[in-house]
């Protein structure tokens, strides 16, 4: 069974985060170079916040807030987190039941990393490609001895 850790060992362990008053079009250009959809609100080593694609489309423009705003005002303030020991499975559970795309992964009180609902299912496709491929070959291997 993958673990969280899998998951960051093949993506990387990089942190983006932005600080709270960082305006909401620097840090949807940081999104965009980094091809990623949420970045950590820290300051101090402190996690405040998330700041993601959605929180721009439903805080941002639908409630008229400019390019300029600082992503404190638009951020998710309640962060879900997820540790390294976790299996994907859990973690994908999680993200369903809390109705979130990205969890920070955390080990001794740091962030050691961020998970995309994109990388666990991405994880978990591959763990089901190996275990068939595995069952194939065990059934192929039984049929050549009969």
């Amino acid at each position: 069974m993958a673990t969280v850790a899998s998951i960051l060992d093949k993506k990387g362990h990089h942190v983006y985060w932005v600080p709270p008053h960082t305006s909401i079009l620097d840090a949807l250009r940081l999104m965009d170079e980094k091809k990623i959809g949420a970045v950590l609100v820290m300051e101090k080593g402190e996690v405040l916040g998330i700041f993601s694609e959605r929180d721009y489309a439903r805080r941002g423009v639908l409630l008229g807030n400019s390019e300029s705003t600082a992503v404190k005002k638009v951020m998710t303030e309640k962060v879900y987190y997820v540790e390294p020991e976790q299996s994907v499975e859990a973690c994908l559970a999680q993200m369903s039941d809390k109705h979130i795309r990205h969890l920070p992964v955390v080990k001794n009180g740091t962030v050691i990393g961020v998970v995309s609902i994109g990388d666990v299912v991405t994880s978990m496709l591959k763990d089901k490609e190996t275990l068939i491929k595995g069952l194939e070959n065990f059934i192929l291997g039984e049929e050549i001895k009969l």
